[in-house]
Parts: structure tokens; C-alpha cells; sequence
């Protein structure tokens, strides 16, 4: 008993231990007061972050947040390395709430992520869907998340959304339902290319101005580089380190002045990779591929080292790859083992390369709309070699990838969250009002902030002519390089977004109000900014509510606020009505597509899909159609479905249309939607610039193509600046009197 005591009491103590070196008690305070160990994520200025003496759990002090003003959330971050070997990953802590709203996109909660090498999300749960609500005493709330094959890192706390306060307290961590301090720890078997760190501190290479002769070197060595990196058996093995083996080729490449001393250098390094077995029936390109692979840029290189390319092209290879995977039940490429460099805020010119080569070679083996480009890929590396290699400050280089995602024309691809580009490139003080580009012009349709928006001069359908004395027009010009977008319209919507950003607190305005022009002295602002009501960016009338009756014969559903287990309720609810207007001018907030799909249609293809191959890199193949609808519904909807529709309907809205406009006689009314579907496959740049593309193609059963078009609209249709004037939802209306006749909407 005596023995069973102290072995609970060391565990315990071991835990405890644990808990205070993570602060998991919130009982450590940095010199500021913040809790030791904890960084904010959300809305700095909008919540109060505070340890909180006087409410508490347990200790001395529990962590508090607090909405102040504005919109948005906050919570509380740590992470955690994935250095232990198990299942499960749970979160319980104690959670108090005061006033918490009671929308639907209001909650208290905690959260859990995992993260693989490359920064995706492996798993993930915040409570959304069981937030807490209201005023609570405190209570013991848990979250659970499997820990998949590939993660690296935890990421949890906790979480308020909207108003209201929330304390949270005592958390823990627990491994398989024990202390994370009882997992044992993973054997980590380090694959060679892991072992190869010789130039993880700097590449080495320095260049001055580069003449012709080595951009052609280079653009070859960028294509040579990445065939080898997805297809020699050796590599996809995990036994070259290729961002050390391209720092190991290139200063040979840099000197060869000739063809031939070319062809010599990337043959002798072709022969370190060692030897390949050739299956020549066993790999060739299928018949029946939508895509395949580009081989072309083989002419350019003599015969021998042809035949070293071509015997890696037939070489047998594994389905599993060292640099490339394949997300489960979803076939969208996970992109794997590719150093972040974060250290580098600047990569030297070597890595800059490197960048463009392992965006350039993703683009080229695993982008499913790479023949929708509009151009020959092959021929944007030599145009973007000197453009990288002169990149030479942070922001130089940041634009540089900026333009060099543009060219794939995927609204997906971006450089995400990051502030160099954000602060240095659009600037730090931002207008409190929303710009939309409406008919052709910039015009104002609402404010991020009532107070400051009406203060600020400008109104409801005014139109920006210039800023600071430059054009709009001029300014789309220059700017259009850096918005990457799939087309012109959400180009537009993203630049309209930072337009009035800038670097001072104050810009002046060239305005058209009613046809009288006017200039205006407008303030912008920084720290205000938290206070924004960014939502109206992303939806363009923003519910409270998902769903309701326009009229008694017309049903609505806003899908920004939808929940799956809500539908069988409001199905009810419109039961009989004689249409129904499905709102995805938003995001949505739940995964409906077969949920709400069976109560609009029977069983119905609605799209198919093309995914890529890790065993042949390059190769896309068909799926078989997937439908959407279901037999022996109760109370199938036999109304009109009227589908609205914008340049912010994207990547899940737009798979949403999809399916929703298969319903017998469903047309789907607005504008050109962002053309960016499937799910998406993230990746990282020296630097730590984080993008991403789509992962897989998206089409419909007839084989058209959403990527770049959208999904198409039946009847195209888009506000007016009357309308913006008067805060008419003209989109809305049209449905409505589509829905119910012309004569009874008027």
C-alpha cells in the first residue's frame, strides 16, 4: 500500500511537474503580466488577455479573455512537440463564461490541433460545435484528437469567439488517456536525406549579375533537379537530402560556360544517385489519362544524359515517396520533408533559387490545373531565374513569389498570413470603410466601423477615382501582379480589400458622389483596426440567423452560419413553401452538401475529380462521378432552389453550387464565383512563406472545369451602385421575385 502511495505520488508529482514547466495552470507571468509560455491568437485589440486573481479555479490565478469592442475572436496558444509515441491527444481544462453570445458563431471552448512538418492541419476541434454558451459556472471540458502518422507538432488552449468573457484554468494533457508525461517516447528512425544537414545554415553560392549562359544553366538545373527529386528510386527512398544536393550541383553550373560542360557536370551528378532498376511495362503513362506528364524539356540535354533521364523515368518505384504523399479517402498531394528555413527571414540567393525551383516542380508533377495556366510553364523558370536570384531584400523576394504564384492563376495559392508583405508591401493603417469593385469602379458599400466609417466623409456608393493622386486604374496595373487570384473578378475583390491601405494615418481621395466629383481627406487607422467588422469582407450580407422566411411562400438559407444538425428542423419549416433561396455569397460554416443535398434531388452525379500519381509524377486520372441526393426522403423539397452566387463564393461554396444546382430546375443567379474548388495541399518556401494550391481538380460530370470560370451562373447579375446606396440586397430580391413572379415582388 505504502509502495502503490509513492508511485502515485511520483506520477502525480511528475505531472505536476510537467503542468508547471508548461504553465498548463496559468500560475507563471512574463514581466508584462501575460501568462508564461502563452501567445494570443486572434484580435489583439478587440479582447482583453489578462491573468486574473480574483476568478480563478484553482492556485492563484486563472487566464482571462475579454471582448472589449470590434469583432472576431481570441485565445490562448502553446505548442507542443510530437516526441512521444500515441493514438490520442486530450485536452481537459475548467472553463467559466460570462455573457458569451448566444449567435451562432459565438462560443467558449477549447481547442486542439495537430500539425505535420509542413504546417497542415492533421486534426483539429475547437468546440464549435458544442461551444460553450451563456453564463457558466466552472466546469471540466475535454477535447480529443487522433494523432495521424506525420505529426509534429500540438497546438491547443483555449478559445472565445464574439462577446462575452471566458476564464480557463487547471489544463491538462493526456497521451492514450495517461499523463503526457507517462507516453513513451517515439522512436524516430532518421532517414539519410535528414542526416544530410551540410548546408542547413547557408547555401554557399554567391552570384553577381547573371549572364545569359548561367540562366540557362540554371532553368535546366531547376527542371533536372526536381524530375530527379520525385522520380529516382534512391530519392523517393529518403536517401538524398535534394535541397543539399542542388547547393552541391549549382556552383558547377554557375561556371560551365559551354553546352557541353553542362551536359558533362549534370551527368556526373546524375551517377551519385547510383544506379536505377528499369520496369518498363510496369510504369508507363495510362492510356486513359486526362493529363499527363511533360517530358519535352528532355531535348534540350544530349544523349547520355537523355538516357540517365529516361532510365529514372521507367525506373521501379515505390508507392510510398520520401518528398510527396497523398492525403487518405481525399487523393490531394501532402507535401512532405520540405524545410521551412524560417531562420531565414532573407534566404541567400541559393535558397531563393531553391524556392523557385520547389514551387516551379510542384506546379509541374502535382497541379491538376496546370494546363489551364495560359502559358507554357516551361517557360516562366528562365523568366523568373533572375527574378529571384536579384530578390535580395525580404520584400523583394516576398513580391517575387507573390508574382510567381500569380501565374498559376489559383485563388487557393498565396503567401498566407504573412506581415512583411502585409505591413511593408499594403501597409499598416488601414480605412475604416469597405471598398467592393461594383460596374467597373471602386465604390464604397459599407464600414468596418459605424463610428469612424461615418466619420471618415465618404458614403454608401461613392466611387474612388484615385489615391493619392494616382488612378485606380493605375493602381490595379501595378498591383495585379502581387493579388494572386484564378481570375480578374477575385483578383478585384482582394485588391479592393487593401485599396485605401497605406503607410500614414491619413491618404487623400479622388471621389465621384452622384456624379459630382470630390476630394476627401480620409484617416486610416492601426491599432483601431482590431475593432474592424472584417466579416462583411467574406459574406455579402452577414446573418445572424441561417435560415428564415422572406415571405410565407419563400424559404432562405445563409449557408455562413449553417449547422448539419440543424437542417431537418428548418426542412420542416419550408415545407410547402414554393422556393428556396440558398445564399452561398459566404463560406460555409458546415459541410451540407449531402446533408441538404438529399431533401433537393434522388441520387444525382453532380461532379468527378482528377488526382496525380506519386509513382508517376505529372499523371492525372479520372474519377468516377460522385452523386449527391437520396431515395425515400420524408418530405422531399419540391419548391424552386434559387443558388446566389459571387466572387466570394470559393472552394467549398463553390462545390456547394455544385451539387445544390443538380436539383431539378435549380438555377444559380449572380456573378463570376473566385474558380478556385478542391481541397488543398500546403507547402512551405525558404523563408517560411507558407502557400498552397488545389490539390485536386474539380469538374463536372461532363467534364467542364470550374478552375479559372467558376462554377457559372444561369442568370448574371450583380449590385448597382443605386443599389448600394440605398443597402438594397438587389441579388436577394431577383431571387425572390424569380421565386414568386414578377407581378407579386413588386
Amino acid at each position: 500500500m505504502i509502495k502503490l502511495a509513492l508511485s502515485t505520488l511520483f506520477v502525480l508529482s511528475n505531472f505536476l511537474l510537467f503542468a508547471q514547466k508548461q504553465n498548463l495552470d496559468f500560475e507563471q507571468s512574463e514581466a508584462n503580466g501575460q501568462p508564461k509560455g502563452w501567445s494570443r491568437i486572434g484580435g489583439n485589440n478587440a479582447y482583453a488577455f489578462v491573468l486574473d486573481s480574483a476568478v480563478k479555479h484553482g492556485g492563484q490565478s486563472a487566464l482571462k479573455i475579454a471582448y472589449t469592442t470590434g469583432t472576431g475572436f481570441s485565445g490562448a496558444h502553446r505548442s507542443l512537440p510530437v516526441n512521444f509515441a500515441g493514438k490520442k491527444i486530450t485536452l481537459t481544462g475548467f472553463v467559466k463564461t460570462q455573457d458569451v453570445g448566444l449567435t451562432p458563431d459565438s462560443f467558449a471552448g477549447l481547442w486542439v490541433r495537430i500539425d505535420n512538418e509542413a504546417g497542415n492541419a492533421l486534426a483539429f476541434d475547437n468546440m464549435q460545435s458544442r461551444g460553450i454558451k451563456g453564463t457558466t459556472d466552472w466546469q471540466s471540458y475535454t477535447v480529443t484528437v487522433p494523432i495521424a502518422d506525420g505529426a509534429t507538432s500540438i497546438h491547443l488552449g483555449g478559445l472565445l469567439v464574439g462577446k462575452g468573457t471566458a476564464w480557463f484554468d487547471d489544463f491538462t494533457v493526456l497521451v492514450d488517456d495517461k499523463s503526457i508525461e507517462k507516453a513513451p517516447l517515439k522512436v524516430v528512425k532518421l532517414d539519410k536525406a535528414q542526416l544530410d544537414t551540410a548546408f542547413n545554415k547557408g547555401s554557399g553560392i554567391e552570384l553577381a549579375t547573371l549572364t545569359k549562359q548561367q540562366i540557362d544553366n540554371l532553368t535546366l538545373l531547376g527542371k533536372v533537379w526536381g524530375f530527379v527529386k520525385y522520380y529516382h528510386p534512391s530519392v523517393t527512398e529518403g536517401n538524398h537530402n535534394m535541397d543539399a544536393e542542388l547547393f552541391r550541383i549549382m556552383p558547377k553550373l554557375l561556371t560551365a560556360r559551354s553546352n557541353a560542360d553542362v551536359n558533362k557536370a549534370l551527368l556526373a551528378w546524375l551517377t551519385t544517385f547510383g544506379t536505377v532498376k528499369s520496369t518498363r511495362s510496369g510504369q508507363k503513362d495510362t492510356v486513359d489519362a486526362v493529363h499527363k506528364p511533360d517530358y519535352s524539356w528532355f531535348r534540350e540535354l544530349d544523349e547520355s544524359v537523355r538516357t540517365q533521364l529516361e532510365n529514372i523515368r521507367l525506373a521501379k518505384r515505390s508507392e510510398k515517396s520520401y518528398y510527396i504523399g497523398m492525403m487518405p479517402q481525399v487523393g490531394n498531394p501532402v507535401f512532405q520533408h520540405e524545410a521551412a528555413y524560417r531562420q531565414m527571414k532573407t534566404p541567400d540567393v541559393g535558397y531563393r533559387l531553391l524556392s523557385l525551383y520547389r514551387f516551379w516542380n510542384i506546379i509541374q508533377y502535382f497541379f491538376p490545373y496546370k494546363h489551364l495556366i495560359g502559358e507554357d510553364w516551361n517557360r516562366v523558370l528562365p523568366e523568373f531565374v533572375p527574378k529571384f536570384a536579384n530578390a535580395r531584400d525580404s520584400l523583394s523576394y516576398r513580391l517575387a513569389a507573390l508574382e510567381l504564384i500569380g501565374r498559376i492563376h489559383d485563388t487557393h495559392a498565396n503567401v498566407w498570413g504573412d506581415p512583411i508583405i502585409e505591413n511593408q508591401y499594403k501597409g499598416d493603417y488601414y480605412a475604416p470603410v469597405q471598398v467592393r469593385f461594383v460596374q467597373n469602379q471602386f465604390v464604397v458599400t459599407n464600414y468596418y466601423n459605424d463610428s469612424l466609417g461615418t466619420a471618415s466623409g465618404l458614403r454608401r456608393g461613392d466611387v474612388i477615382k484615385s489615391v493619392d493622386g494616382v488612378s485606380t486604374e493605375a493602381l490595379v496595373q501595378n498591383r495585379l501582379p502581387y493579388y494572386p487570384a484564378s481570375n480578374k473578378p477575385t483578383q478585384l475583390r482582394d485588391i479592393s480589400r487593401s485599396l485605401l491601405a497605406g503607410h500614414t494615418p491619413t491618404v487623400s481621395l479622388e471621389i465621384d458622389r452622384d456624379g459630382q466629383p470630390m476630394t476627401v481627406k480620409l484617416s486610416r487607422y492601426k491599432q483601431e483596426r482590431a475593432s474592424f467588422d472584417n466579416k462583411i469582407d467574406y459574406s455579402s450580407y452577414p446573418k445572424d440567423s441561417s435560415y428564415q422566411l422572406l415571405h410565407p411562400d419563400v424559404g432562405y438559407l445563409f449557408l455562413g452560419n449553417i449547422k448539419a444538425d440543424k437542417l431537418p428542423q428548418i426542412m420542416q419549416r419550408f415545407n410547402g413553401t414554393k422556393g428556396l433561396v440558398i445564399d452561398l455569397r459566404c463560406y460555409p460554416s458546415d459541410f451540407v452538401v449531402f446533408s441538404l443535398g438529399k431533401y433537393l434531388m434522388t441520387p444525382t452525379p453532380f461532379v468527378k475529380f482528377t488526382g496525380g500519381s506519386i509513382q508517376t509524377p505529372g499523371l492525372f486520372t479520372w474519377s468516377n462521378p460522385l452523386k449527391v441526393g437520396q431515395r425515400g426522403v420524408d418530405d422531399p423539397y419540391k419548391g424552386k432552389v434559387i443558388i446566389l452566387v459571387n466572387e466570394l463564393t470559393q472552394s467549398s461554396a463553390e462545390y456547394h453550387t455544385m451539387a445544390f444546382r443538380a436539383a431539378p430546375g435549380a438555377l444559380v443567379l449572380g456573378s463570376t464565383t473566385a474558380a478556385a474548388d478542391g481541397n488543398v495541399s500546403a507547402f512551405l518556401l525558404p523563408g517560411g512563406l507558407s502557400t498552397m494550391i488545389s490539390g485536386i481538380g474539380v469538374n463536372y460530370p461532363d467534364g467542364r472545369e470550374t478552375q479559372r470560370v467558376g462554377v457559372g451562373v444561369d442568370v448574371d447579375m450583380q449590385p448597382t451602385r443605386k443599389g448600394i446606396q440605398e443597402n438594397k440586397d438587389e441579388l436577394l430580391e431577383k431571387a425572390v421575385s424569380l421565386i414568386r413572379g414578377s407581378n407579386q415582388a413588386k
